[in-house]
């Protein structure tokens, strides 16, 4: 069961079980290059910080397009079709029982991440260690909106 609690306009926090969620980004994979880009080797990705985006856009660009069997639904999708990312408190627990097409890992010093494949699309679960930075760029987590440092 789902319950949503508005908190902030198009900012949502939801309960599912025992984990609180709460809206991060939306990750979306591209073949251009976007100003501000940070490497992430684990993934061989360069991505965007959503933070200054202002509708929480993350643009993931890879280093080489990941050739993946149909077949494999969840990771297929993860590099052809666009993401939802929550913040979560506890990782481990927020992926017991999911289906993980990848990681979990940290993309940096300030976060552990995972992508799981449920209910039809892949979404990307955030346990951050730090909410001040993102790749060494001190831009603070705040609510969805204009970013306005």
């Amino acid at each position: 069961m789902y319950i949503l609690k508005p908190v902030y306009p198009a900012f949502y926090k939801f309960l599912e079980g025992d984990e609180m969620k709460t809206f991060d980004h939306i990750g979306i994979v591209t073949p251009e290059p976007h100003e501000g880009e940070s490497w992430v080797e684990f993934s061989q990705v360069w991505v965007t910080n959503p933070r200054l985006h202002p509708q929480r856009i993350e643009y993931i660009r890879p280093k080489t397009m990941p050739q993946v069997d149909p077949s494999n639904v969840g990771l297929w999708k993860l590099w052809r079709l666009p993401h939802v990312a929550y913040r979560v408190d506890d990782l481990n627990a927020a992926l017991e029982g999911e289906e993980i097409v990848f990681g979990p890992f940290e993309p940096g010093d300030f976060a552990r991440v995972a992508f799981i494949h449920k209910d039809g699309i892949v979404v990307e679960y955030l346990e951050y260690t730090r909410l001040d930075t993102w790749f060494g760029q001190s831009t603070p987590w705040r609510p969805a909106g204009p970013y306005n440092p």
